[in-house]
């Protein structure tokens, strides 16, 4: 009988194990598939450095903002071979570290319930006082467009493995991994059209910030917003698909479709209904939000594999935390602790802090909206890179920021004073106290925190 063991080995699995291992050796970490994680293989790092490219090419076509002119000519046939090299660079230190960890620990397999406490992997039983699984998640696909367009229908399983840009290229879907990936191609010379079955772009859920968001991506984007395909045929070199906007049938010919539409958890691979016949309907499962415990099983779910959000930062949280609650014997923790983060490296970025306006309603907490304008922020306009704005939610009663949405340029670094200034509990009097340099664009806060507190104060 282990003490733990851990069923998947991404994100949230690997930093189980290493929490884990500080406390016992009597565990096992199971892995069906690549050990190098989601992140480092086809997540985050890869789109990561394809996005920084093609906003590199992007700055360099559009020098007029700075007073600059010049004849550009960028040669863009080694870009995935870039995007590779960098990719197997970090997979490489991942699986350094995973094959330090010791052999009698390791398990390549796919892990199935027999019962609450024993597990079948590779035709063998094992049985544990605690369970955590982190298996993640894949993309989601659909089996009639695969049948129909084998591997002209990608994923960001897929598309990261091209060995050249597409020259065109249809992406499906609106999300985050849709919209950073769909820009970075459009970037970098690829024919990109997104269709989207909303109108909905990204993460934000302001009206005004999804609006401004909408309004400027498809300056730049070929959005076709509540538009999907009708049909898809696949030719000799690509795809050719038909779909239906302002009362007309158009015609499109691409290299690939992208299907970017979200992922699913791999929760189905592991039979839980061997634990509880309910258990077959994995959106219902009785998880608690904060422990991350299943009923009150010895079981806990970490990571993307039972989430609507998932993000690496609390994925290794949630890996740490739970160890603790197995090996403790106490009352399971408490792992949703973290301010709420979350960051689309679109461009302008994107970024969600805190708590937003629906769940503020849902609550009915009264609170006011600071807001700032980055195109007339002052240093944003210097940087050739005043689009966007921001939105801060601050508490009528106690005036202490709660949240915040933005849409600019740096977002990923303001996001995080954000988060910072939202676990620390400042009043937006505090705040206004602190020093902002002149010029940066952390000013463009200040602003909309002094537009929260006339509201406060009248």
């Amino acid at each position: 009988m282990y003490d733990i063991i851990i069923i998947g080995a991404g994100t949230a699995g690997i930093s189980a194990y290493k929490e884990a291992v500080k406390h016992t050796q009597n565990l096992l970490i199971i892995n069906d598939g690549p050990w190098d994680t989601t992140c480092a293989r086809v997540g985050c790092m890869p789109s990561k450095v394809l996005i920084s490219t093609a906003n590199r090419v992007h700055e360099m076509h559009h020098l007029d903002g700075l007073g600059l002119s010049a004849q550009v000519n960028i040669d863009t046939s080694k870009v995935m071979q870039h995007v590779q090299q960098l990719r197997d660079r970090f997979t490489r230190a991942t699986l350094k570290d995973v094959d330090a960890w010791k052999a009698e620990h390791k398990i390549s397999g796919r892990a199935e319930f027999i019962n609450a406490n024993t597990i079948q992997v590779n035709e063998k039983q094992y049985q544990a006082k605690h369970f955590i699984l982190a298996v993640g998640s894949t993309p989601t696909i659909d089996e009639k467009m695969k049948a129909e367009l084998g591997t002209r229908l990608i994923t960001s399983d897929q598309i990261f493995e091209l060995e050249q840009l597409p020259q065109a290229l249809a992406v499906i879907g609106s999300g985050v991994i849709a919209i950073e990936l769909a820009q970075a191609m459009h970037r970098l010379g690829v024919k990109t059209d997104i269709f989207a079955r909303s109108r909905k772009v990204g993460t934000l859920v302001s009206a005004n910030m999804q609006k401004l968001a909408q309004d400027e991506l498809s300056k730049e984007l070929n959005l076709h917003f509540e538009t999907l395909p009708t049909e898809y045929k696949k030719m000799l070199n690509g795809v050719e698909l038909k779909y239906q906007e302002n009362d007309q049938q158009h015609l499109l010919n691409v290299d690939y479709v992208l299907l970017a539409t979200g992922r699913k958890s791999l929760l189905n691979t592991l039979k839980l209904e061997n634990i509880d016949a309910q258990y077959q309907d994995l959106k219902n499962l009785p998880v608690d939000p904060t422990t991350k415990q299943l009923s009150n099983h010895s079981i806990y779910i970490v990571g993307d594999a039972h989430t609507n959000a998932p993000i690496q930062h609390e994925a290794t949280h949630e890996g740490r935390i739970v160890v603790q609650s197995c090996l403790e014997h106490k009352k399971p923790k408490n792992v949703k602790i973290l301010t709420p983060l979350g960051i689309i490296f679109s461009s302008p970025e994107m970024a969600s802090v805190g708590k937003n306006v629906k769940q503020l309603l849902d609550k009915k907490i009264e609170f006011v909206t600071g807001f700032v304008d980055y195109s007339k922020q002052g240093r944003a306009i210097v940087n050739a890179k005043n689009q966007g704005a921001v939105e801060v939610y601050i508490d009528k009663t106690s005036r202490k920021i709660l949240g915040a949405e933005l849409f600019c340029y740096e977002a990923e670094h303001l996001a995080h004073l954000l988060a910072w200034m939202v676990n620390e509990s400042p009043t937006v009097d505090d705040l206004l106290d602190k020093p902002f340099y002149h010029p940066t664009l952390e000013e463009g806060l200040r602003t909309a925190l002094k537009h929260a507190r006339r509201q406060l104060d009248s």
